[in-house]
């Protein structure tokens, strides 16, 4: 795949429920390689997001047949194939293998087949297998390979769905407030995980509503507002007093240690 490929085009997308509007008309483009934060304060539109780019909500065309959105260039996409090129971790992802009792290994093995349980007609080879203990490996998380997912902790369950994610060698992962629940200690460890895979060449789509989860390695923001696209840019402008005052209706004080930022009311 060319690296000049976009990783992600959304064009106008606009997403309503029960005659409010959960995304308004939204566009935007992040290349590969683009370590991209998307930062909006709760309802914002950012879960919303993630599920469009999930491919769990359709239509994905305009009445024109235009697409709302392109993934690597392409419009349409397997959800295996997908996977493959783009791993996500999110907390409804964890909570929903919690109610599997699947091993952590086996929930990761599962990844390979777009399944959150391994079926009868899931033929798990040996490669496969390798790649699975190679990715837990990778997150320190090859201890728990036998362990129940639903008796993990925030923390434990979170390395596991990551390695979920990277068994497959992705391009680019989709983080969707990936440090919720977990305690500062734990929460630092997770970051340097992050820090880890970006410089290694996964490209990192980070969408949270703390600064202070936004790693050094990304240099893009995005912001959403009510549904909306509010800003959009580099970093340095964008993580500061004003627009983020702007962006979240309250008076807001930035500060930056050693490349990462941390926000407090004033």
């Amino acid at each position: 795949m060319d690296i000049r490929t976009p990783l992600l085009v959304v064009d106008r997308a606009t997403v309503r429920r029960d005659d409010r509007a959960l995304l308004d008309d939204i566009s935007l483009a992040i290349a590969q390689g683009q370590h991209t934060a998307i930062l909006g304060p709760n309802g914002s539109g950012k879960s919303t997001l993630v599920k469009l780019i999930e491919r769990r909500i359709y239509p994905l065309v305009h009445d024109d047949g235009s697409p709302v959105l392109r993934v690597f260039g392409r419009e349409r996409w397997s959800v295996a194939e997908l996977r493959a090129l783009l791993g996500v971790v999110s907390s409804d992802l964890r909570r929903e293998f919690e109610a599997t009792h699947e091993t952590a290994l086996n929930a990761v093995l599962s990844g390979y087949f777009a399944a959150l349980t391994l079926g009868l007609d899931h033929a798990v080879d040996a490669a496969m297998r390798e790649c699975a203990m190679q990715a837990l490996d990778r997150v320190q998380a090859r201890h728990l390979a036998d362990r129940d997912v639903a008796t993990l902790s925030t923390g434990e369950a979170r390395r596991v769905l990551i390695a979920r994610a990277l068994a497959h060698s992705p391009r680019a992962l989709l983080l969707d407030e990936p440090c919720a629940g977990l305690d500062p200690g734990t929460r630092r460890r997770f970051l340097d995980l992050l820090r880890q895979l970006a410089r290694e060449g996964t490209t990192l789509l980070l969408v949270t509503h703390h600064v202070e989860e936004i790693v050094p390695e990304i240099g893009h923001v995005v912001m959403l507002r009510d549904g909306r696209l509010f800003d959009e840019g580099p970093k340095a402008r964008l993580i500061a007093d004003e627009r983020l005052s702007a962006l979240f209706g309250w008076p807001t004080r930035v500060d930056e240690a050693d490349g990462f930022y941390g926000a407090r009311l004033r």
